[in-house]
């Protein structure tokens, strides 16, 4: 059995590396090595393809949040340099803002460790924007809110509640 034979038969269930040449479509060998590395390789997947893998990764994250009884308000909301992957609410009210990361494998960090400065910031700018257009529509005070991050790695959920504070970054 070859090394790629025995890594893809441990990949998580939500890796999907390898899936052309499973379905017996030929690949190049440095293309195929570059799939086998991972399944968020930026260089081996297209934008498209990378944007449905995130797409399916935010669909099981919302369930997820769904079944501990937070209620969905806004998915991708988009911004000028910054977006939201959902926005949630509390059943006390609170908003919540959720950014979603996967990652196969915890270098560099992991999915939790992608969320750096740079792009708090972004999700901070996304979160006034939002929150100016909720105040301004609903003619109040936007409700309070918190910023929760969803980690994939390797397969598994974690869910960091009140991941970060406006006031730490």
């Amino acid at each position: 059995m070859t090394r790629n034979a025995r890594t893809q038969e441990k990949r998580p269930s939500l890796c999907h590396a390898g899936e052309r040449a499973a379905a017996g479509t030929h690949v190049e060998p440095a293309k195929a090595a570059r799939t086998d590395r991972d399944n968020f390789s930026v260089r081996a997947r297209s934008k498209s393809e990378r944007r449905a893998i995130g797409a399916r990764f935010e669909a099981h994250a919302l369930n997820w949040l769904q079944r501990q009884r937070l209620v969905l308000v806004a998915r991708n909301v988009h911004c000028r340099g910054g977006e939201l992957d959902l926005v949630m609410r509390e059943r006390d009210g609170t908003l919540v803002f959720v950014e979603v990361r996967a990652r196969t494998q915890a270098t560099y960090g992991g999915a939790a460790a992608s969320v750096g400065w740079h792009k708090r910031q972004r999700l901070l700018r996304a979160a006034r924007h939002y929150l100016l257009a909720y105040a301004a529509e609903h003619d109040a005070l936007p409700p309070a809110c918190r910023f929760d991050v969803v980690t994939f790695e390797g397969g598994r959920l974690t869910w960091l509640r009140d991941a970060f504070r406006e006031d730490e970054s």
